[in-house]
Order: C-alpha cells, then structure tokens, then sequence
C-alpha cells in the first residue's frame, strides 16, 4: 500500500488535472478557490480542500453528462457548514439544487469500536456522542456569508428518519457521516434515488468498520436488492466512489 502521503500528492496531481478539465474557464476556477480558501479560513473544517475538490469536481462532471436531467446535490453530515458553502457556489453556477441533511446534534449514540485508520493512524474515542456538531442555525449563517444559500435546502434530523422520506432523484451524493451505522443509512436510501451514473463519494474510506460496510455483499444485497456495486479506493484511500451502473454488478 502506499504510503498516505505519497497516495495524497499523486491524488492531489490528479485532481488538479480534473479540474481544468470539467471547469477550463481559468477565471472561474481562480475566483472559486479563492472562495474556498476564504471558506476554510473563516469556517472550522474537519477535511482538506483535495476532500471536496473531488466532489466538486464530479459536479461540475454530473451537471455537464446530464444537463438535460433532473436531479438535485446531497451533502449528508455537514459539520458547521464548510463544504456545504463550497457546494453551494458549485452548485449556483450549473444550476442545481443542494440537499443538506444532517442532525445539527453532532454525532449520534453509537458503540462502534473505532480503533486506527486504515492508514494507520489512532481514530479512538474521535466519534463519540455529541460531537462534531454545528447547530442549523451556525451552518446556515456560514453558507448565507460565505456560499449560496438561496440554492439549498437543510433537512434536519436523524438519517434514517429524514432520508427515508427523501424521493428526490440525485445526480450525486457527497457522505461525511463517520460511522458505520450512519453510512448504511446513507447508501440504503441515497443509492436507490442516484440516477444513471449518478455518483456518491464517501469521505470516510480510511475508517475500516466503514470500508466493511461497502465491502459487505450481504448489505447490498438484502437492503438494497443489488450486488454490492465496485467502489474506487476502496481499503487504500480516504475517498471512495461509486458510479450507478458504471462499473457495479447489479
């Protein structure tokens, strides 16, 4: 395995590739990290800018593939907003909604025994009860200063309460939810409602219990009805995608 440093230096080179491809106005991609740099100043941010760019990055990608297609943006667990304001930018400029689900409670009861990163790396005690919270109305004052709230709309609850009600279809799904419990209850309702190549990323691949839930056949299968689909990066990177009907069995 790489190492994780070598691993993000060739991933960030790619990226950066990318995104001159899906956004070739230079002025356009200065003036939007210009404001993701000023996002990341003002607003507490638990990810690196590589973390969202690759989202980014398939937004503008989706927009483009399917820009005669419905579909909205999710971001599911938000934290105090940082990435939902950079989505929303992206999402004002290709004329697309963001559905912003999250608790505003921070981290949900769980007893999970998270231990060390895939990489190495001591996670013990990180998910606790409570934490990495942001409440509705910090994430919103964040996104209304700093991105474009008039794009969003914030569902506030517990996942599988809010996202068993969600029926809208999803270009594409951005999940920073930690747990493994939490990231069960994203696939099983978000994976259903993507569109032909539609997109999640996951940002949480270095967690092993996590990468044992994208791994697990027998999830997929009796909750979803589908064979567990191929995932990129999975059980060697942080970021993890998957592409419907690109590249999975079902």
């Amino acid at each position: 395995m790489q190492s994780k440093n070598t691993g993000e230096k060739l991933w960030r080179s790619v990226l950066k590739t990318e995104w001159t491809e899906v956004c070739p106005d230079p002025a356009l991609r200065a003036k939007l990290w210009e404001d993701f740099q000023l996002i990341r100043k003002r607003i507490e941010c638990p990810h690196n800018e590589s973390h969202t760019l690759s989202f980014v990055i398939e937004m503008f990608r989706l927009s483009s593939v399917h820009k005669h297609r419905e579909g909205i943006f999710v971001e599911a667990g938000c934290f105090k907003g940082g990435s939902s304001a950079k989505f929303s930018l992206v999402a004002n400029h290709v004329k697309r909604k963001l559905w912003v689900f999250d608790s505003f409670q921070g981290m949900p009861h769980n007893e999970e025994e998270h231990d060390r990163s895939i990489f190495g790396y001591s996670i013990r005690d990180w998910f606790k009860k409570g934490e990495f919270c942001g409440s509705r109305e910090e994430v919103e004052r964040n996104v209304s200063n700093l991105g474009a709230i008039e794009v969003c709309e914030f569902v506030e609850g517990w996942f599988d309460e809010t996202l068993a009600q969600f029926g809208q279809p999803v270009l594409g799904a951005y999940i920073d939810v930690d747990l493994a419990s939490s990231t069960k209850t994203c696939l099983k309702y978000l994976y259903p409602r993507l569109v032909p190549g539609g997109v999640i990323v996951s940002q949480d691949g270095d967690f092993p219990l996590v990468v044992e839930v994208f791994k697990d056949e027998h999830f997929w299968q009796e909750e979803l009805g589908v064979e567990a689909p191929a995932v990129e990066g999975l059980g060697t990177k942080k970021m993890l995608r998957i592409v419907k009907n690109c590249g999975g069995r079902e």
